[in-house]
């Protein structure tokens, strides 16, 4: 079995600072093969913010993989944030922005998603999906993590990232099984699972496991425990109004026939762990 912990949207610079000694503490007793960062790790990508997050990172135990989210470029320094994005990151957190990481029996690709020229929209290009098809491993549990997902729900109003569609169908074609995604604050997977017309891949998206963001009502991150064709994902939940996080809430999926399929879990997803993701912020 291999251990992969998600977390995303961490927005330092913006963090429920009572909850960042409680989620470090809770990240390193659960031992994960790998830790995932899929973006936004600072709330501006200003430099203050970036020491933050890299201490935090630091303290992580396990290997740690990341890439970049819409808000870890500056949002008001016009000058940085078209020519020179990534300095902040690079420098403080890792100049791959878009890192492979091997652990066990899955391999998880790193995709940057970022579009600097846009506040919020992000961007798949097409020479990166091509990176990631040439390095699947026909043996492994192959991941995709991003910022942006790259399917969503039809009530959400952020703009898709640009490719999306395109991108999906192709890693879905060609034998990604996990895409692994932040950005809107909302967790989800059963209720994308019921629409996609990629069940090949289960799509993960991330609640906000830091933001301290009016809106949000729970922060939380996602354990996933991958055993061949079979997963179970861990919910580790904290909500806005209690102090640290609850007992784990669990999932229960098969690929076995080729698709992924539910089956037993503690309790449905249910829509309303933020109050902004249906409009855009």
């Amino acid at each position: 079995m291999t251990r992969i912990l998600h977390l995303s949207d961490l927005h330092f610079g913006f963090e429920r600072k009572q909850l960042v000694g409680p989620l470090l503490a809770l990240v390193n007793r659960l031992r994960a093969d790998l830790v995932v960062v899929t973006g936004d790790l600072t709330h501006r990508g200003r430099p203050g913010e970036y020491r933050k997050a890299a201490e935090f990172l630091d303290q992580i135990t396990a290997p740690v993989m990341a890439v970049p989210g819409n808000h870890d470029v500056p949002l008001y320094n016009i000058p940085v944030r078209f020519l020179i994005p990534y300095r902040n990151y690079e420098q403080a957190i890792s100049p791959d922005l878009s890192p492979t990481r091997q652990a066990g029996d899955v391999r998880v690709f790193g995709v940057n998603s970022v579009d600097p020229f846009t506040v919020q929209r992000g961007v798949l290009r097409p020479k990166d999906i091509t990176g990631v098809i040439a390095g699947l491993d026909p043996l492994a549990t192959n991941i995709v993590a991003l910022h942006h997902p790259m399917e969503q729900l039809p009530q959400v109003d952020k703009e898709l990232a640009r490719n999306a569609p395109q991108s999906l169908a192709s890693m879905a074609q060609a034998g990604v099984q996990i895409a692994l995604s932040g950005h809107l604050h909302l967790y989800d997977t059963d209720m994308l699972m019921a629409v996609t017309a990629y069940p090949e891949i289960l799509q993960v998206q991330a609640g906000t496991a830091l933001c301290d963001r009016a809106g949000d009502l729970q922060n939380e991150f996602a354990v996933l425990d991958i055993n061949g064709t079979e997963l179970t994902i861990e919910r580790h939940i904290a909500p806005m109004d209690q102090q640290g996080f609850q007992p784990p809430l669990l999932q229960h999926y098969s690929r076995a026939s080729g698709v992924w399929v539910a089956l037993d879990r503690d309790t449905e997803t249910l829509p309303g762990a933020t109050e902004t993701v249906f409009r855009t912020a």
